[in-house]
């Protein structure tokens, strides 16, 4: 289950047809990171580079040129090298760059400083991420100066800087049906994990044999790295939104919130759950529960084109906010409370994000200022939450300490949505079924 070397070339070829005459766009590789002394993090390759020809080695450039005649697609990236490969792996080199991968052009990376200014003279615009990797810009800004310092000698410099991520991040918006396979299957991995953990789960585990259970179901179905950092959060650690210590004994009595999804060639699922570490909601628990639930699914139901990006969220903070009235967490008119933000105590987030390469997908959710129309082929994140935090002193005592949240993986189709992550239960007589059985 893979992205075609047919599809990146289609890619390719529609971001060019995207660009302004005589220009040049230039996308650069994500840096390998430093873990500790001589040891790096796992290398992830730059979604946008990934996204464009599926080319996963560091110290990479990619250069697309619409018109050029010895070729459009250009790569620079590291030669073969018999000793280094011994030690750190296979490289492409120039020639796999081109019999792999495509290119209809390569050299070596150690050669850019001297060919890639001469493919960027004469060049009307340069389409380029600023911003995104400073040491990158610095030398790119090298290079056009350069060019410009040789003005007199005839050079022609580009004269305008476009940038490209606000053309190719709208492609990426829009998945395709390669894609929209890949992240049902991560999805669909990534709600097994969950089930597992479930199943595993009892007083006195820890958070981080939890996370364990989770990325060996990843590992096992062959999706080999989690997306982002899995939260693992028991009692009121659930309370803390990015909680990823993860290093807390769970307790008879509370809830645990796991929000963990698995990365499936490239590709990311989110989904978070929310379940009682004794298999057994409390009346307090299970009626806070029951009103997440309630709300994922009127933002869930909203999901359609046309509706504009906001409309789910509006209907979760609606939901949420007469419900914590109904259970006394809140006092007043409905109305005003949603005007002056008083559900944020509860409720302090949005909704969703748009989902794929990154877990937090690149796309814009406003367009000349209004909210975005949802169109088929988008990918969200539908996640509402209630947190009590342990000290509120607003609320009765029996409340304070829960934090839910319950996320699914929603596609836009063409006559509504698909949940793609309903592999693992979400109602609570479902979960304790699952916990018990």
């Amino acid at each position: 289950m893979k992205i075609t070397r047919q599809e990146y070339a289609r890619r390719r070829k529609a971001l060019m047809e995207l660009m302004e005459p005589d220009s040049i766009a230039i996308v650069a590789s994500a840096p390998e990171r430093l873990r500790s002394r001589d040891t790096d993090y796992p290398y992830r390759q730059d979604s946008d580079l990934h996204y464009l020809s599926g080319f996963d080695e560091p110290s990479a450039v990619l250069v697309l040129i619409p018109g050029r005649e010895h070729g459009e697609y250009v790569v620079f990236c590291r030669e073969r090298d018999a000793e280094r490969e011994i030690w750190d792996g296979h490289r492409a080199g120039p020639e796999g760059a081109c019999r792999d991968y495509g290119a209809d052009d390569a050299f070596p990376i150690d050669d850019i400083d001297d060919i890639l200014p001469g493919l960027i003279e004469g060049r009307e615009r340069v389409y380029y991420a600023m911003g995104k990797d400073r040491d990158f810009d610095v030398q790119v800004m090298g290079w056009i100066n350069a060019i410009r310092a040789k003005v007199r000698s005839g050079a022609h410099p580009p004269g305008e800087f476009l940038d490209l991520s606000h053309f190719l991040h709208d492609m990426r918006l829009f998945k395709s049906a390669a894609e929209q396979r890949i992240m049902r299957e991560a999805g669909a991995i990534s709600a097994r994990a969950h089930c597992r953990a479930m199943r595993f789960c009892e007083p006195g585990v820890m958070e981080y044999q939890l996370e364990a259970e989770i990325l060996h179901e990843f590992a096992m179905a062959g999706a080999r790295h989690p997306a982002y950092n899995t939260i693992v959060g028991g009692g009121k650690n659930g309370c803390i939104l990015h909680y990823i210590d993860n290093k807390d004994a769970l307790r008879n009595g509370d809830l645990v919130l796991i929000d963990a999804g698995c990365e499936l060639e490239y590709y990311a699922a989110d989904i978070t759950r929310t379940f009682p570490v004794n298999g057994r909601f409390t009346p307090e628990q299970r009626s806070l529960y029951e009103l997440v639930l309630s709300a994922q699914q009127a933002a869930i139901d909203v999901i359609k084109p046309g509706s504009h990006w906001n409309l789910p969220h509006e209907m979760s903070v609606e939901v949420l906010t007469r419900g914590l009235v109904d259970l006394g967490l809140l006092s007043g008119s409905v109305e005003e409370l949603i005007e002056t933000g008083a559900y944020r105590t509860f409720y302090m987030h949005r909704v969703g994000h748009w989902l794929g390469l990154d877990v937090h997908d690149v796309g814009d959710y406003k367009i000349d200022g209004q909210w975005r129309a949802l169109e088929p082929g988008m990918v969200m994140t539908v996640e509402p939450g209630l947190y009590i935090a342990p000290d509120n002193e607003q609320v009765a005592k029996k409340w304070r300490g829960i934090g839910i949240r319950i996320e699914d993986n929603v596609l836009v189709t063409k006559d509504g949505c698909e949940v793609l992550t309903t592999g693992v239960p979400k109602h609570p007589d479902d979960i304790e079924a699952l916990m018990n059985s």
